[in-house]
């Protein structure tokens, strides 16, 4: 799935953000991530944001950002961070550098690391994560989980217009 407009589409006016859901929707809260950018694509976002269900296609993910064509990607994931389950936090990750961070099936580290070795990857990396309640061989998110969705996407549409924000005005100095 992918929504909205190809990165650069609108020249140098904003930024061009990835926002990439991940996760096994075969594994209870892991597919918190793809049931997000699912809900994303039907909102009309700004031009130049591409939503997209990477699912467990880690690879996939690392070869689309390595070309330079994103300023800043922000991924979503079921996160275990040892907080309550459906909390969602939001963490500043960094190309190529190791990460705690453990999403089983995905594992965003070694993505991250792959898009440090292979090219540019985006300036900015954002994690917008929900800790799970389960992970159990089962379609379909805990109730917890299912509460944190709507929080996770006004999350992410915040963290796009702070990007662009931040884009336009450090384009115009």
């Amino acid at each position: 799935m992918t929504a909205a407009v190809p990165p650069g589409s609108e020249g140098n006016a904003a930024a061009r953000i990835l926002v990439a859901g991940v996760g096994n929707v075969f594994l209870g809260d892991d597919g918190f991530g793809v049931e997000v950018v699912r809900r994303l694509a039907d909102l009309a976002l700004p031009a130049g944001v591409r939503v997209a269900d990477y699912g467990i296609r880690g690879m996939h993910l690392a070869y689309d950002t390595v070309d330079g064509d994103y300023d800043v990607m922000i991924m979503i994931d079921a996160v275990g961070l040892g907080d309550p389950p459906g909390t969602v936090s939001v963490v500043e990750l960094e190309a190529g550098a190791p990460t705690r961070l453990d999403a089983h099936g995905m594992q965003p580290d070694a993505v991250l690391a792959l898009m440090g070795m292979l090219g540019r990857p985006p300036r900015r990396l954002l994690l917008v994560g929900c800790e799970p309640a389960t992970l159990e061989h089962r379609m379909g998110l805990s109730p917890a989980v299912e509460r944190a969705v709507g929080t996770a996407m006004e999350a992410v549409v915040d963290l796009i217009e702070r990007e662009r924000t931040c884009a336009w005005e450090s384009r115009e100095r």
